[in-house]
């Protein structure tokens, strides 16, 4: 899943429409949120904007890390390889797992993610203060939720509040931490470009994005789709950033699509 976003944030129906085409789901917490051990290494927020600006940092750790934790994962559970799937973050994540262990990876699903090069997928700059600013406790969390995602939601498939809310509650209660949002969001800023690599990979792969997305701007899955050799680019319109749910049977349908172009 993508930044701050608990394995809760992958829907129980969607996963079962992905169950229901053969799939066997596994979804987990990403270091720095939910259920799995926080990070070292304290962020300030000065030193957030240096990286945001481009500048070097030192970033706790990296995305390649947090890939080393999924495949640390699929050893655990005894998987020598998987269909893998991202989203923003989480597709900056599996994008580096098949570039560093593409014998593990069967199918690659990157979802309203980039490529790491800075020309392209950008943010908006007025967001980062959105980002940063998930401090006071449970209440003020979920009223910043339902802030940020009036901003980056699909203007096509809007989001009743009271939906939101509970999903930010859900989200609070399983275990949130701002130190931890940020230590990520470092690792995002500070990724390298992928690009180059992404060029040598032969598996099948799917991009997908949303038409209207301010958090990470088309031109990231537009780029990706165009580095990865023989990747379907699927563009929605009305689409922000995030996964509506008249959209999971899209969703499901392109990864099962594209999990069988592996056979």
């Amino acid at each position: 899943m993508g930044l701050s976003g608990p394995m809760t944030w992958w829907d129980p129906a969607l996963c079962e429409m992905l169950v229901d085409r053969g799939f066997y789901v596994v979804r987990f917490d990403n270091r720095d949120v939910g259920r799995s051990s926080r990070g070292q290494g304290r962020v300030t927020r000065a030193t957030l904007v240096r990286a945001f600006t481009g500048r070097k940092v030192r970033a706790p750790y990296s995305l390649s890390d947090m890939a080393a934790d999924a495949f640390g994962l699929l050893d655990h559970l005894g998987l020598d390889s998987a269909h893998v799937v991202g989203v923003s973050m989480g597709g900056m994540i599996v994008q580096t797992m098949a570039v560093e262990q593409p014998a593990r990876i069967r199918s690659l699903t990157s979802i309203m993610s980039t490529t790491g090069k800075r020309t392209v997928g950008w943010q908006h700059p007025s967001l980062l203060t959105n980002l940063i600013g998930r401090a006071g406790g449970r209440e003020a969390y979920i009223r910043s939720s339902v802030a940020i995602w009036k901003r980056i939601g699909s203007p096509g498939y809007p989001v009743p509040d009271e939906d939101v809310e509970a999903r930010a509650e859900e989200t609070w209660d399983r275990g949130i931490s701002a130190a931890g949002t940020l230590r990520q969001m470092v690792a995002i800023l500070t990724q390298p470009n992928r690009t180059p690599r992404l060029r040598a990979l032969t598996m099948p792969a799917l991009v997908v994005h949303g038409l209207a997305d301010k958090m990470v701007h088309v031109s990231g899955g537009r780029a990706t789709a165009a580095a990865i050799p023989g990747a379907e680019l699927l563009l929605v319109d009305g689409m922000g950033h995030d996964m509506p749910v008249a959209l999971h049977e899209t969703f499901a349908d392109a990864v099962k699509r594209t999990a069988d172009r592996a056979r």
